[in-house]
């Protein structure tokens, strides 16, 4: 049995991470700075990793906390790889 709370609440957060990803998205297209850029998209796999969660407690699927777990790791590194490119233009010294 779902509790009450959760029947309301999970889609209404899944709909504001959704507005979130929407908004990063379009600072990622119009954002003035590169940085601006690498923080949008920093922000938008941290929604998106926080929607796969919402998700595996619709659901009652571990399998979606397991993907959520993968985004935040992908994304942590490519986080810090964007931001070692644009302190010294280049990755790998």
């Amino acid at each position: 049995m779902i509790n009450p709370v959760l029947s309301w609440a999970v889609p209404i957060a899944m709909f504001l991470l959704a507005l979130a990803m929407f908004c990063c998205l379009i600072r990622i297209l119009r954002g003035p700075a590169a940085q601006d850029r690498v923080l949008a998209l920093d922000c938008m796999y941290l929604n998106g990793m926080l929607f796969m969660l919402v998700l595996g407690i619709f659901y009652s699927s571990s399998a979606y906390f397991e993907a959520a777990l993968l985004i935040a790791l992908l994304g942590f590194a490519s986080s810090t790889a964007m931001a070692k490119f644009l302190l010294r233009g280049e990755v790998i010294e």
